[in-house]
């Protein structure tokens, strides 16, 4: 399965990854977890999600580190950003006094409560998606899905979601095969078709969501 880089830096210090010695085993156990409860959370794979997430917080919490088991509801939280799920980050909420300072902003970048000092902490992708003047293209210059998706939700969540950012994230979620955001974004484009009265575009709209999900 490739690798799912979630936007963050989400890494829990893997990036000694390739040098000698290896990594402990808890962060493999944790990095492999998360990558397997993305997958499973975008393919609508519920109970695995949730067992694969627990196998990860297990996993570090044996670090005894709640910054990092911050930073992993984080991973979490911004997966629901990705699919137009905008509850409370309530596990992150809980650990956040250990929160390091860049997830805390990327925490309040995902609720849309960002300060003005938050920007120079975000990733690069999702502060230029932020104080882009055509959220679209900066979007397109995202190389990483998941990334393109939670930044094209965070745009939603602003108001700032163009009929191009919702095409775009439409695409990144069809192109990966990844049902459960690609409801989500289609169920964008046919309210939208519905509001202007684009009879034909709704039912277009209808087919493509029940190959996805029949009815």
């Amino acid at each position: 399965m490739k690798r799912l880089w979630i936007p963050l830096a989400l890494g829990l210090s893997l990036a000694a990854c390739s040098s000698t010695p290896p990594p402990p085993d808890w962060q493999l156990s944790a990095r492999s977890s998360l990558d397997n409860a993305a997958v499973a959370w975008l393919e609508g794979r519920d109970a695995v999600e949730r067992a694969e997430f627990a196998r990860a917080r297990a996993a570090i919490a044996r670090t005894a580190r709640p910054d990092l088991l911050a930073r992993a509801e984080l991973h979490r939280c911004a997966l629901r950003a990705a699919t137009l799920q905008f509850e409370a980050c309530s596990g992150f909420e809980a650990l956040s006094p250990d929160a390091a300072p860049e997830d805390a902003a990327y925490a309040r970048y995902l609720r849309n409560q960002t300060l003005p000092t938050d920007a120079a902490l975000l990733p690069p992708a999702h502060r230029a998606a932020l104080g882009a003047a055509d959220p679209a293209a900066a979007l397109r210059g995202i190389d990483d899905p998941i990334t393109r998706l939670v930044a094209a939700g965070v745009a939603f969540g602003r108001a700032q979601a163009s009929p191009g950012v919702v095409q775009l994230a439409v695409d990144t979620a069809s192109a990966q095969g990844w049902p459960r955001p690609l409801l989500a974004w289609l169920g964008v484009q046919q309210q939208a078709a519905r509001a202007a009265g684009d009879a034909a575009a709704v039912q277009r709209l209808q087919r493509r969501i029940d190959t996805v999900a029949p009815r």
